[in-house]
């Protein structure tokens, strides 16, 4: 603020008021204050979006042009992987950049952050961002256990059309409240819209973190009957079960995810065309709530002031080796979406093969807000990968 004051004060000075004008002298303060604003963040993480699940990543069948939006106005990681498949351990990595053994979060049974690991949002409250979380943590505490100036969540499963919600305003939370008869995601968002409304004169970061396609797959009342007549293709490796898996570990043979005959809980889907379908209604809805957030940003008129990431907690079989869920240690179960955003530093259309993790979001979302990232973070930034800097020294496996 004081080098503005002086670049200010020489011009006036330099070249008389009358001379500079008052609309250069608002013209160049208003350039001033645009190099120093922070951008805004929208941190959007799915519950088993695959990485092949958007039309942008090959997929014929889905259509997600809100979520394609992300990739042509950003960089798309197009090796981006979890370090575990797991909703709870996979989430506390992200929120942390930190690997599950060194928190301790390694299982949804085990999952609480110790307080010594800040959350990133912790980092970014206190450089001045206001931050919201809105959707399903699963952490142990429901993160009410950190200050939010907005928070609208749960802990782990929700049901679809009478969820259980805690909502808190400036860190204090209320009762949790039984929201009945609108579509949990659907919630979510305008939940997360109305907050996006307010004024304020501070940058802020905002994450929203989706429920479905979580099992069991309830669908939004308007998509019950999307994909009728569409053909499921069948994984080559569909009938590995017939054979009793060769060659395979016998954790693959005894897992309990084995579509329509074997379960986790009550979730098994009874055939590949259910899971599939239902899966991609669920990434369908997804696009469409991101849309709304588009939209909201474009009225704000805020775009290009504010940076957007997608990924996802964790991939999901859609009938690979005759599996649904996640878990076991394969491509489908590990692999995820990675795209972000940063306008003016990071090109739209940009692609890179490099191999990213989930470790790497906190990171990046600190270096988006132009904050220094510890020393103890065990990730690395993707900007300079997703800018295309040339020689960025990154990891191999």
């Amino acid at each position: 603020m004081e080098s503005r004051r002086t670049v200010l004060k020489y011009l006036t000075g330099a070249m008389g008021a009358s001379a500079c004008g008052l609309d250069a002298l608002e013209s160049f303060a208003q350039q001033m204050n645009n190099q120093s604003k922070k951008p805004n963040i929208v941190c959007i993480v799915g519950e088993g979006l695959r990485w092949d699940e958007l039309t942008s990543t090959g997929n014929k069948l889905v259509q997600t042009p809100n979520l394609d939006r992300i990739g042509q106005e950003g960089c798309t990681f197009r090796n981006a992987f979890v370090i575990n498949a797991l909703c709870l351990p996979s989430r506390a990595t992200f929120l942390t950049g930190m690997y599950s053994h060194t928190t301790g979060a390694v299982s949804n049974v085990e999952g609480k952050i110790p307080a010594r690991f800040p959350l990133v949002s912790d980092l970014l409250q206190k450089a001045g961002y206001e931050t919201a979380f809105l959707g399903k943590s699963h952490i142990a505490g429901a993160l009410m256990d950190h200050y939010w100036d907005y928070y609208f969540g749960f802990v782990g499963q929700a049901d679809y059309y009478r969820p259980r919600i805690t909502e808190g305003i400036r860190g204090k939370y209320g009762p949790a409240k039984t929201y009945e008869g609108e579509y949990v995601d659907t919630l979510l968002t305008r939940k997360a819209i109305e907050w996006l409304k307010e004024e304020r004169t501070k940058p802020f970061c905002i994450f929203l973190w989706f429920y479905a396609p979580h099992a069991p797959f309830y669908r939004p009342k308007d998509m019950v009957n999307d994909f009728n007549g569409v053909r499921i293709p069948k994984p080559t490796t569909f009938d590995e079960d017939l054979n009793g898996y060769p060659g395979k570990p016998r954790a693959v043979a005894d897992a309990d995810n084995k579509i329509g005959y074997s379960e986790v809980y009550s979730d098994d889907p009874r055939s590949l065309e259910e899971l599939v379908k239902d899966h991609y209604a669920g990434v369908q809805d997804n696009d469409r709530n991101v849309g709304a957030i588009w939209k909201e940003l474009e009225r704000q008129k805020i775009v290009s002031d504010t940076a957007v990431l997608l990924s996802s907690d964790h991939g999901f079989f859609l009938g690979e080796h005759h599996l649904y869920d996640k878990r076991l240690m394969y491509e489908p179960s590990i692999r995820v979406p990675m795209i972000v955003t940063l306008p003016g530093q990071v090109k739209g259309g940009t692609k890179s093969d490099e191999m990213v993790l989930n470790l790497d979001l906190a990171p990046t979302i600190l270096e988006i807000a132009g904050l220094p990232v510890p020393g103890e973070m065990q990730g690395k930034s993707l900007l300079p990968l997703a800018e295309g800097k040339a020689n960025v020294s990154w990891r191999k496996d």
